[in-house]
């Protein structure tokens, strides 16, 4: 029986994707539940699954191709005995640079950097995902050496030496012997770029990165952000973590207790005080929600994602710590799912991780404000007519002034700060 391999039913915020990879080929054996392709949208990569044991008889649309929900990307023969004689594959979906036998995963931009270089992709190591050769995988491949069939050690050696001084260009007083010596580089050694040459290369945008790209122009074009900024003194939030991570772990099933709890319970707490911030602008009307979904925003190789905590202020702080930390493994593995990252009434985000000290987080709309926290880092500072040293982290939040006056904001961000600096605030809501 043959069975349409079809796209899945996109969410209506979602019109249309791209093929980013095939993981099997026309004439492959394949088992229920094997992953036939991947499905690029602008929030997720959807995984097509087989549904039966057979052959995969058909690839109709090759990566790269834009997709609608219900088109038609293949054909299985099922039965776990089927075979396929000679199967029929649509040009569009050969892939060039897999040659033999065995079954080569590799990202479209990997293919295309491969082809326009002559690399062998039979060559390279992939180190992504089930052994997926990447675009970064390609650009730092390097051919082997291949000496010559019937000759010595010794001349093995010369041999060697003579491409490396024929392929070094900086090498000038034997670059015209290096001209003439030099042995034709056949498509499965790939090209290597000489010292000192100006190497370009062009990529597509993904699926994904191009929408980030829309949205944020979106929001500097169509938004009155502005940002304001002030510091929480992490002292007491620490000495508290400290003093109570290894039980708060044990208690909870080895849940590590971090500071993103803390924040999220702050925002919360603030959210409900400045019902503003907590809303958002449709058309010419007002949207208060009455519950908080914090989305936080968690860095993957694809971009930046914002998965969402729903009514956050329900959570316990172990609750909350666990859904950030699933969140987190989920979206390196490309596995978060679009219900997950829609919605939202607050983000929060952490360039602290990455080192940042400060910076002006941009709003993810249609939400009015986020939260950007940065590095932890010991200053001077004065207490009771005393300079003493304390970890000190910087809070910026980038607010639309259509909806939230400044005081709002500041006294937002105070709220924050304070719950922050004294975390009995956030127990007793105070």
């Amino acid at each position: 029986m043959t069975i349409d391999i079809v796209t899945p039913t996109f969410p209506e915020s979602i019109q249309e994707g791209s093929i980013a990879t095939w993981h099997k080929q026309a004439g492959d054996t394949v088992a229920r539940d094997d992953v036939l392709v991947d499905v690029e949208t602008d929030k997720v990569v959807i995984e097509v699954v087989a549904p039966s044991d057979g052959v995969l008889t058909e690839i109709i649309l090759a990566e790269g191709a834009v997709i609608y929900a219900g088109d038609v990307l293949g054909r299985l023969e099922a039965g776990a005995g089927a075979v396929s004689a000679a199967p029929e594959v649509n040009s569009e979906a050969s892939v060039e640079g897999n040659t033999g036998t065995q079954e080569l995963i590799a990202s479209p931009a990997a293919r295309k950097i491969a082809e326009e270089a002559g690399i062998n992709l039979a060559q390279v190591v992939g180190t992504g995902r089930g052994g997926r050769i990447t675009k970064e995988d390609v650009v730092g491949f390097k051919a082997p050496a291949s000496p010559a069939p019937g000759s010595t050690p010794a001349a093995n050696s010369a041999t060697a030496a003579n491409s490396a001084t024929a392929s070094n260009s900086a090498t000038a007083s034997n670059s015209a012997t290096a001209s003439s010596a030099k042995p034709p580089v056949s498509a499965g050694q790939g090209t290597l770029a000489a010292a000192g040459d100006r190497v370009e290369r062009r990529v597509p945008m993904t699926r994904m990165r191009t929408r980030i790209a829309e949205r944020l122009l979106e929001v500097t074009q169509t938004t009155a952000m502005l940002t304001t900024f002030n510091e929480a003194n992490m002292h007491n939030i620490m000495a508290l973590r400290s003093q109570h991570k290894e039980q708060f772990a044990k208690v909870h099933n080895g849940t590590r207790l971090g500071f993103m709890g803390f924040f999220v319970k702050a925002s919360t707490e603030a959210l409900q005080r400045f019902p503003q911030v907590n809303a958002s602008i449709d058309g010419s009307d007002i949207i208060y929600h009455g519950y908080q979904d914090i989305g936080v925003a968690v860095s993957s190789e694809r971009g930046l994602v914002v998965p969402v905590l729903r009514n956050a202020e329900n959570l316990s702080m172990a609750e909350i710590e666990n859904k950030i930390a699933e969140y987190g493994g989920r979206a390196k593995d490309g596995k978060l799912t679009m219900e997950e990252m829609t919605g939202g009434t607050f983000t929060l985000t952490n360039g602290g991780v990455f080192g940042s000290l400060q910076s002006t987080p941009i709003l993810n709309p249609p939400q009015a404000a986020i939260l950007g926290m940065h590095a932890i880092q010991d200053r001077p500072v004065a207490e009771n007519g005393e300079v003493v040293i304390r970890p000190m982290m910087n809070l910026a939040l980038s607010y639309d002034h259509r909806l939230i006056d400044g005081r709002d904001a500041v006294q937002f961000l105070m709220a924050i700060k304070e719950m922050i600096e004294n975390p009995a605030k956030i127990l007793l809501q105070i």
